[in-house]
């Protein structure tokens, strides 16, 4: 599910904290970074239990509508189509999802489910709810596009639940989008050959990418001093006290990789920090990063401090 630029990411607003707090105890520092990563984790389960919840209060709205004194045909006899979706319910009785909610006491929806009933009255009110309902019956694969849809058009750009997100947890909004990616991905590898024992997407790929955080984090706070002497001199209509915190996270982690990780191609590392400088720095920053660290790795080329094993890495 964590990409290694989401990793990056996160480290570079660890760093950017750590220059602000002037925080010295990086083994606490470390934690939080981790600690940080695995709340995405929550994130992505909250979610799932959204849909579960969105499917029991359309399930308990049919059987107090049927209840009602003077209730409709329509009400006596309702469409069950949406609380019968075949995808909802694997979900729903999936084993793991139950687990990580008690494990972890996800328990938002229960004291926030007006925000259940704010999503499901979107989805009821919707075009594509409407053609669902259309029929009484569908297949799995409809159930399927069905859950696609309105995930991607009704629950990830929902305003109300972003804000809900943000006053939750700030860090998140800086998640949604990676984790909104890992739902759609996990909802189009759902078949119909699952049952309550489908396995969840993990939070990182292996045990390296997990290592790799806390190795950059820390290789480029113990080198943070040499890192910086290696900017100087490359800015020269640039004071170094002028260039943003931010950047200079950037950098430094950027010369880490070339230096202390054997395995990462130069052009792989440049190409990922000049993105996240795009999406998260000044509209000039990845500019001024490339020409830095462009100017940096042909000198550590040249001098033989490029440490890169392996074929086409330089």
């Amino acid at each position: 599910m964590l990409t290694r630029r989401h990793i990056r990411v996160k480290v570079m607003q660890s760093l950017y904290s750590i220059a602000q707090t002037q925080n010295d105890n990086l083994d606490k520092e470390g934690k939080f970074l981790l600690y940080s990563i695995d709340q995405m984790y929550d994130l992505f389960i909250i979610n799932l239990q959204l849909l579960v919840e969105i499917r029991k209060h359309a399930a308990d709205y049919l059987k107090k509508s049927q209840k009602k004194h003077l209730a409709t045909s329509e009400e006596k006899n309702p469409n069950t189509k949406f609380v019968a979706n075949e995808v909802l319910l694997l979900l729903e009785n999936n084993i793991q999802l139950k687990e990580e909610i008690d494990r972890k006491k996800l328990n938002c929806w229960e004291l926030d489910d007006e925000y259940v009933k704010i999503v499901w009255n979107e989805i009821k009110e919707s075009e594509r709810y409407t053609d669902y309902m259309s029929t009484s019956h569908s297949t799995f694969k409809e159930d399927k596009d069905f859950l696609l849809d309105i995930f991607k058009e009704i629950i990830a750009p929902n305003d109300k639940l972003y804000e809900y997100f943000e006053d939750k947890r700030l860090t998140w909004i800086d998640d949604l989008p990676l984790v909104n990616t890992a739902l759609i991905k996990m909802f189009r590898k759902i078949k119909s050959s699952h049952d309550e024992y489908m396995v969840l997407p993990k939070l990182y790929k292996d045990i390296d990418d997990k290592k790799f955080a806390t190795d950059i984090l820390k290789k480029t706070v113990l080198n943070g001093a040499d890192f910086a002497k290696e900017i100087d001199g490359k800015t020269p209509n640039w004071d170094k006290d002028r260039i943003a915190e931010l950047d200079k996270a950037i950098i430094k982690m950027a010369i880490c990789e070339f230096i202390k990780f054997p395995s990462i191609p130069v052009k792989v590392t440049i190409n990922e920090y000049l993105e996240i400088a795009k999406e998260y720095s000044t509209p000039k920053s990845s500019i001024f990063i490339n020409g830095i660290l462009d100017k940096i790795s042909k000198e550590f080329h040249e001098n033989g401090k490029l440490n890169k094993v392996g074929r086409g890495l330089m």
